[in-house]
């Protein structure tokens, strides 16, 4: 059975503790965690030493790592130095990868201060994944493209979320046509083929996602044109059920998807 993640956002209200036990009891193996927020006053979890270290006795305990650490907005002003203590402590839970998304419509200094942070990040061993979103400034697979190949980082890659690249006009055959070496994560999800009205877009990522195969969209078509080894994760927040329901639901309908 393949290894599975969860992203953060789809139970955000847990802290991580309490993410990594229900996690666990759902079937999930690894964990996305947000250690900063995805916007200025947004919820996460910033995680001092202490607090680190009493986290991987219970990941440890429980047998579940930590996948990925989020969220970082490249911005025009964006402080790269200020992030060496969040890839510090991704490093120390023993994250992968960092997620960040394009904030900045100057796409030459986006492409630079991207492969800055690639490089700082390689101190760490930890590999930056650039996020594209509809409202964003990078908001489609082709620009993503443009600035992680841009960069031309090692440990550069595109993370693939299934919603963001059916809702701003991605097809499968677009995924087909990128490098596998930039593609390393996916995020599963759900929803309707028809998008909701552009006001509604971000509501409908942030709470109205469907579990995997509970929708229209493509997913078993876009997983078969990723790679073998792709890490595979679901963000699945839905707000009809509680955290232990979502959960179980979350890691019992992808296992579904990815099995066969």
């Amino acid at each position: 059975m393949k290894a599975l993640g969860v992203a953060h956002l789809t139970a955000l209200q847990l802290a991580p503790a309490d993410l990594v036990r229900q996690a666990a009891g759902a079937g999930f193996s690894a964990v996305g965690l947000r250690l900063h927020p995805a916007m200025a006053g947004g919820l996460c979890y910033p995680l001092d030493a202490a607090a680190r270290q009493a986290l991987k006795a219970v990941l440890n305990s429980e047998g579940v790592r930590v996948s990925d650490i989020e969220f970082v907005e490249l911005t025009p002003q964006v402080d790269l130095l200020a992030l060496v203590p969040l890839l510090e402590a991704g490093a120390d839970l023993g994250a992968s990868s960092l997620t960040v998304s394009g904030d900045d419509g100057e796409f030459s200094r986006l492409t630079d201060h991207y492969a800055h942070l690639c490089e700082l990040a390689a101190d760490f061993g930890v590999r930056v994944d650039l996020e594209f979103m509809r409202w964003r400034e990078v908001g489609n697979l082709q620009q993503a493209r443009q600035i992680v190949e841009g960069a031309g980082q090692a440990n550069g890659g595109i993370l693939l979320d299934a919603l963001h690249l059916f809702r701003s006009g991605g097809k499968v055959a677009m995924v087909r046509e990128v490098n596998p070496r930039w593609l390393r994560a996916v995020q599963l999800c759900d929803a309707p083929l028809q998008a909701p009205p552009p006001q509604h877009i971000i509501q409908e990522a942030r709470e109205g996602r469907l579990p995997p195969g509970r929708g229209q969209l493509p997913l078993a078509e876009l997983l078969a044109a990723l790679p073998k080894d792709v890490q595979v994760s679901v963000e699945m927040p839905y707000g009809a059920l509680g955290s232990v329901e979502r959960l179980a639901l979350a890691c019992q309908t992808t296992h579904a998807l990815v099995a066969p």
